[in-house]
């Protein structure tokens, strides 16, 4: 087996576990987001923790806890990502997976208005045509259901705006991510203390169980984005949404609207020109 090929098969488990976490999540919706997040924030700092040392990348941790500009973005980057984890905690509870999973589909096209605007990016055609019809598509939403799809646009703004950081940031993922929760771990810390309730056996093993869910994607992800082209990472990302948007209809028995599959054919149709506009221009670059 070749390494690119290791690389595209890791890439496809993280996809695979990030697809189907809303399932995991599902069996611990008799607790409060807030706590599920408090918990998810503890153990992903001890997965990734141990995950620093057994690595030997502690040396790495600590240089950039010396730097107040870094350890801001990084905080910033930990805001973003709590945000981003609360909300998708808080939709399988309510039953609205369905939505969230098109906050991961919109996700693309936000990280391209983001790059107009704040590194002054140029657009080609094909760009402006996906973010015109990734618009649309939330109109379709709004007006289907009398008000915007907010868990999808803050689902896909917060991650959006954490890409963004990453990118000012340039500091290897799983560093930059152990500092982003060790960061929020005295917020986690302290809601546990005062508000946690105490779990059964069962339940804190699931609990726990999310610091891996958390740390593995990442790390499968950071391997494969080492040896795989970043265009086939960013295709292989597409696999998310969809496991998610399936876990929604197929296993937690959502329902799937007209509205929706509106709104899902008009990103189909935006992700469709965006890749082919990311193809053109990794293909006018080489021939260069």
């Amino acid at each position: 087996m070749t390494r690119s090929v290791k690389g595209v098969l890791a890439m496809l488990l993280a996809c695979f576990i990030w697809g189907f976490s809303p399932f995991y999540y599902s069996y611990l919706t008799h607790l409060s987001p807030e706590e599920i997040l408090a918990h998810r924030t503890l153990w992903s700092v001890i997965t990734f923790v141990f995950v620093i040392r057994l690595t030997g990348r502690h040396h790495e941790t600590f240089r950039m806890l010396k730097s107040p500009k870094t350890l801001s973005l990084i905080f910033l980057a930990g805001v973003m990502i709590g945000i981003n984890w609360y909300v998708f905690i808080f939709s399988v509870g309510a039953g609205r997976v369905t939505e969230s999973s098109l906050g991961y589909y919109i996700f693309p096209l936000v990280m391209v208005l983001l790059g107009l605007v704040v590194f002054r990016e140029t657009l080609s055609g094909l760009q402006w045509l996906s973010v015109l019809l990734a618009v649309s598509a939330v109109l379709v939403l709004t007006f289907g259901f009398g008000s915007p799809p907010w868990l999808a646009v803050v689902i896909s703004l917060t991650f959006g705006i954490y890409g963004l950081l990453k990118r000012i940031i340039e500091v290897d993922s799983v560093v930059s991510v152990t500092l982003e929760v060790i960061l929020l771990l005295p917020l986690a810390i302290a809601y546990l203390l005062w508000l946690g309730s105490m779990p059964n056996a069962a339940t804190l093993g699931l609990l726990m169980f999310s610091g891996i869910i958390t740390a593995g994607p990442l790390m499968l992800m950071t391997y494969s984005t080492q040896i795989v082209r970043l265009a086939t990472v960013g295709l292989i990302q597409y696999l998310n949404p969809i496991l998610q948007f399936f876990c929604a209809v197929v296993l937690l028995g959502e329902i799937l609207t007209g509205w929706h599959l509106v709104a899902i054919a008009l990103i189909w149709v935006a992700l469709v020109f965006y890749t082919w506009a990311v193809f053109s221009a990794d293909r006018n670059k080489a021939s260069i």
